[in-house]
């Protein structure tokens, strides 16, 4: 998805002025965006205050933060099951050299 021009506060003050009696066509031409645009930001935004708007914009990005660190851990965890049914059991005692053995300590603590 594209970067929005225009920050949430001005998609809802276009939104107020809609709401407020003044011709979609008007306002999409003051802001310089279609009126279908008007109506997608209706659709996202309608009967939003600004802080609401904002307080959405919060949850969506700390969600989305969430979702990738669960992803990530998801991965080393399946990597490891891969690995152990390749190699057969992998432990910290199978590993030849001691810099190996300190580094599957530290990663698999992670996990």
């Amino acid at each position: 998805m594209s970067r929005s021009r225009h920050t949430e506060a001005q998609m809802i003050t276009a939104l107020k002025q809609v709401e407020a009696g003044r011709a979609v066509e008007d306002v999409a031409r003051e802001y310089g965006v279609s009126k279908h645009t008007i109506y997608a930001w209706k659709a996202k935004y309608g009967g939003m205050d600004v802080s609401e708007a904002e307080e959405v914009k919060h949850l969506r990005d700390e969600n989305s933060r969430c979702l990738r660190k669960k992803s990530r851990k998801m991965w080393v965890m399946i990597s490891y099951t891969e690995l152990d049914g390749i190699c057969g059991q992998v432990s910290a005692s199978s590993i030849s050299t001691p810099a190996d053995r300190s580094w599957f300590s530290r990663t698999t603590a992670d996990v």
